[in-house]
């Protein structure tokens, strides 16, 4: 049979194999009694006068129902610290029906082939954390929730996890298979100062809304959100991605993940400007900067924490951007989320009532 890619071309043979591989495994999940179930995401939407909209996102999976609850590992398992691999194991549901439940609405929808559902649907709720409730064909209902942002909103965060809330060192392929199949979940290290800096600049501008940008795979999204409520982080959605080969080639793009995440935000939200937080281990920089001068007017400051020397060598080497390619924009070039935070109440973006020790 023929595969073809969404433009109507002949599939990358490494999302074929890919296809069968989780296809087969699927099948012979339910044969062995494992039922559907989903695994839910933080999302986020939008409201004003004119209606609104959400972006929702959740996993299809197979599993027993007694290893999970309300579509996440059970307490005891939290407690005994999850191995990294844990996040990987569950068999996917390609192309799994959903249904979304909000607001006295139900929306049918499909998860990709991956089993990812991320998914925008036409809806007006009210600004703030709002419950919705997601059932999968032949399993049972889960709740989950999104942060609807008022068309009034003006500021907003937008943050790198690895190496910037996170110490990870991503890019070495060895360590990142260390920090993400290995590496038990209470093991991972948060970068120092980062949280406070963060809650400071979020309760500075009223509960400035916090989006969190990753190259990392949808599989550890419940891992990262359970480590940034653990270490104080504000709470925010993820966008992360899906590992493994897309129609047209062998590897996934981080960075053309990032670049497409920060256009669609810029579409979706003209009102906000956002601070964008990252690293200087390899391209946050030069994406950031790109953004900005595309977007100048979707900038308020660019938030770079500077890696030791031992993280630098670590994460793959520095990024060599020079500010001076948007002289426009505010930058804060620092080493610790006290210095940003110092830096950032420099240039207004901070108020002065957030000081150290509040």
């Amino acid at each position: 049979m023929t595969h073809a890619a969404t433009d109507g071309t002949a599939r990358h043979i490494a999302s074929r194999l890919e296809d069968h591989f989780h296809q087969s495994r699927a099948r012979r999940a339910v044969a062995r009694g494992l039922s559907p179930l989903i695994m839910p995401y933080l999302g986020y939407g939008y409201s004003s006068p004119d209606g609104g909209w959400i972006r929702v996102f959740a996993r299809a999976v197979l599993a027993t129902p007694d290893a999970f609850e309300n579509g996440r590992h059970k307490a005891q398992m939290i407690e005994d610290g999850i191995r990294g691999f844990k996040n990987f194991t569950s068999p996917i549901l390609p192309f799994g029906k959903v249904a979304v439940h909000v607001d006295g609405h139900r929306f049918e929808v499909q998860a990709d082939r991956g089993g990812v559902v991320d998914v925008k649907l036409a809806v007006h709720l009210e600004p703030g954390w709002r419950r919705i409730d997601l059932c999968p064909d032949g399993g049972e209902s889960v709740s989950s929730e999104v942060l609807v942002i008022d068309h009034t909103q003006r500021t907003g965060v937008i943050c790198d996890v690895d190496d910037t809330v996170v110490v990870t060192a991503l890019p070495r392929p060895l360590l990142a298979a260390w920090n993400s199949f290995v590496l038990s979940e209470h093991a991972r290290v948060p970068t120092p100062g980062m949280a406070v800096m963060m809650e400071r600049l979020v309760s500075s501008g009223g509960d400035t809304p916090t989006i969190y940008l990753s190259t990392g795979a949808w599989n550890v999204a419940q891992t990262l959100t359970r480590f940034l409520t653990r270490n104080l982080y504000p709470r925010g959605p993820l966008l992360l991605t899906d590992w493994g080969p897309t129609p047209s080639s062998w590897f996934r793009s981080g960075v053309q993940h990032k670049v497409d995440q920060l256009r669609r935000l810029a579409e979706e939200f003209p009102e906000i400007a956002w601070v964008l937080i990252g690293d200087d281990g390899q391209h946050d920089p030069s994406i950031y900067a790109e953004f900005a001068r595309r977007y100048p007017e979707h900038v308020r400051a660019i938030v770079i924490r500077q890696l030791t020397p031992s993280e630098a060598v670590l994460a793959g080497g520095r990024s060599d951007e020079l500010q001076l390619a948007t002289p426009e924009t505010d930058w804060v070039y620092e080493a610790d989320g006290s210095r940003i935070a110092a830096r950032l109440r420099e240039l207004g973006v901070v108020g002065e009532n957030s000081q150290e020790g509040q």
